[in-house]
């Protein structure tokens, strides 16, 4: 399955954890993908996203030739590099968001992950996408 977003991945206690940009097009998505690579994510996949499940888990790829791409809006698409794959574990709607919103997932193939909404302009939206993979387990519960 193929999807319209970005998929950027953090290092979190030796494991990678993917973070799937979702959002129409304009809304900034490849924007917040690069801030947050200077924040300490990598880039999987930008623009598409090709989903999977193994073993019950979600995963997405960039399709092979958008692989170690992504478009910086105003200068050209360049190349970064990239990671070849990434568990998906947590979904991220660019859009208004709510102040402190009920729990919500996105499911894809078959397989929930929790769902955040956030206006990706912020200059906080990156940090926000950090502290929310800290905020939520790999099961995609809510850590008290």
């Amino acid at each position: 399955m193929i999807v319209h977003g970005g998929l950027i991945a953090l290092l979190h206690r030796e494991y990678w954890r993917g973070v799937l940009i979702e959002g129409p097009s304009g809304a900034g998505k490849s924007d917040l993908a690069l801030r947050a690579m200077d924040a300490g994510f990598r880039l999987v996949a930008d623009d598409r996203v090709e989903l999977w499940v193994s073993a019950g888990r979600l995963f997405g790829r960039a399709p092979p030739a958008l692989a170690g791409r992504i478009e910086v809006r105003g200068l050209d698409v360049i190349e970064v590099c990239a990671l070849p794959f990434a568990p998906v574990a947590l979904v991220a709607r660019c859009g208004p968001a709510e102040r402190i919103p009920q729990p919500r997932f996105a499911e894809f193939l078959g397989i929930a992950a929790p769902l955040i909404e956030l206006d990706p302009r912020e200059a906080s939206a990156p940090a926000k996408l950090g502290r929310a993979l800290s905020h939520f387990d790999e099961a995609g519960n809510r850590r008290i």
